[in-house]
């Protein structure tokens, strides 16, 4: 094998979904971008925008099956799965395409490498591109977005089943009519309220007690109760062994019982790809959990480097991402004007069914710091619109310091979680107290945003 010579760039970027996000401030700057898998990264091809374009029809046919409630005879007689999938897919793919071809070919200062990229030394990299020697690149300035993977977990046989990942999963050839989940988090409830929504019998394995246990466990208790109404949810279950049968279908053993089913989707959790890139090599520090660590301006401990995004942190969230790659690209062209990336009010959602979402502290966590607190609630069969919804199992949840009125968290399950969740995030992030957004702002009556405002009302007494 020959020896590949070194090519040196301004800067390096490794991935293409946030770290794409390229300012214009440095079309100055010689710089090669460096993807191994698809063109755009998680979001775009295999995340939050395909899966939530599932979601949303299979929100249609939830509605469908409850409406009924609000008088209304509507039926659910299935789903044409390859329309829903080609329409998802047949507007994502042109653009993953036309992003790649953009930077191969469109913008004359980026050098477009298809490759992994791994450190051999400080701001030295080798790109495995297919080549014998690959290429071997540096510069004086390195950006990380490489992203995380998908985890196998350990059952006996997985690894030869033929598993289906959050990757794969919706570019199904065939609907499935019985559908394993071996996981309990935001992409287990995702996709099982995708395939239940659509006619799929979902059994789902979760090895703890409850779903959605990073949520406030008010909030993960409820999901739990309502998801397990519409799926087989098995608690505190991990198939030991899985096989592919005969005819094609794959048996999940469980003690003495065996689940069959039509296709497998594990949805364990996600690991950064610091492995892939060999970050250590790069005399880089990981945490424990294997992100490249990394301080509010996205600097590592080596000078030169920043990393952002999933490699870089445990959140898993595309605009938080995409903030941290502004403050990396202006850190980097700004040393003189450095910028700092805030955590104190970042929101996240699950686009299951229930909706959930959440910002700051649960209540676990204000009460294990020991924090004076208080707390308010508001069903959402509470409010005027709740009403007309016929809600009977969603609300929302606010937590305040007892004593500045300082908003720490707030927690809501139910229709429109993620826009109602809103208001909370600006506050807390513009320092506006419970009071101040309560009391000093008009809420629509009868809109669903007056389940905020109630919650807030009720924590201030």
């Amino acid at each position: 094998m020959s020896e590949s010579t070194s090519e040196t760039f301004d800067l390096i970027i490794i991935g293409s979904g946030s770290g794409n996000s390229i300012p214009e401030y440095l079309s100055d700057w010689n710089i090669a971008l460096v993807e191994r898998s698809i063109f755009g990264g998680t979001c775009l091809n295999v995340g939050c925008i395909p899966s939530k374009m599932f979601v949303l029809p299979a929100d249609l046919a939830e509605s469908a099956r409850h409406s009924k409630d609000l008088g209304v005879d509507l039926s659910f007689n299935g789903v044409d799965w390859a329309a829903i999938r080609d329409r998802v897919f047949g507007r994502i793919d042109p653009i993953s395409a036309g992003g790649e071809e953009y930077r191969a070919t469109g913008t004359p200062n980026v050098t477009y490498i298809r490759g992994t990229a791994s450190f051999t030394g400080d701001k030295v990299l080798h790109v495995d591109d297919g080549s014998d020697a690959g290429r071997t690149i540096t510069a004086p300035k390195v950006l990380l977005a490489a992203g995380a993977r998908p985890v196998e977990p350990p059952i006996e046989g997985l690894d030869t089943v033929g598993y289906h990942t959050s990757d794969t999963v919706m570019r199904l050839e065939e609907f499935p009519a019985r559908l394993g989940v071996i996981g309990g988090g935001f992409i287990a409830v995702e996709m099982g309220h995708v395939f239940a929504g659509f006619g799929s019998a979902v059994t789902m394995f979760n090895r703890s007690g409850a779903l959605l246990r990073a949520q406030d466990d008010e909030v993960s208790q409820r999901f739990t109760e309502v998801f397990g109404e519409r799926v087989d949810l098995r608690l505190n279950q991990v198939p030991d062994r899985v096989e592919r049968l005969d005819d094609g279908t794959i048996a999940l053993h469980v003690g003495d019982e065996t689940v069959i089913v039509d296709q497998l989707l594990v949805a364990t959790g996600r690991r950064p790809n610091s492995d892939l890139v060999d970050a250590e090599a790069g005399g880089l520090q990981l945490s424990p959990d294997r992100t490249v660590q990394v301080d509010d301006t996205m600097a590592t401990n080596v000078d030169g480097v920043w990393a952002i995004g999933d490699i870089a942190n445990s959140y898993q969230l595309k605009h938080l991402a995409n903030a941290e790659a502004k403050v990396a690209f202006w850190n980097m062209a700004n040393p003189d004007q450095i910028k700092s990336q805030s955590y104190r009010a970042v929101p996240s959602a699950v686009f299951s069914h229930p909706q959930v979402a959440t910002v700051g502290m649960t209540q676990a966590q204000v009460e294990s710091a020991g924090i004076p607190h208080r707390i308010g609630a508001r069903d959402f069969g509470g409010t005027a619109y709740g009403w007309a919804l016929e809600d009977h199992t969603s609300f929302a949840k606010v937590i305040i310091h007892d004593e500045t009125e300082e908003i720490l968290g707030a927690h809501i399950i139910g229709p429109q979680s993620a826009s109602l969740i809103q208001p909370i995030v600006q506050a807390m992030e513009l320092g506006q107290t419970a009071r101040s957004i309560a009391e000093d702002v008009f809420y629509i009556h009868p809109a669903l945003t007056e389940v905020v405002e109630n919650a807030l009302l009720e924590a201030l007494g």
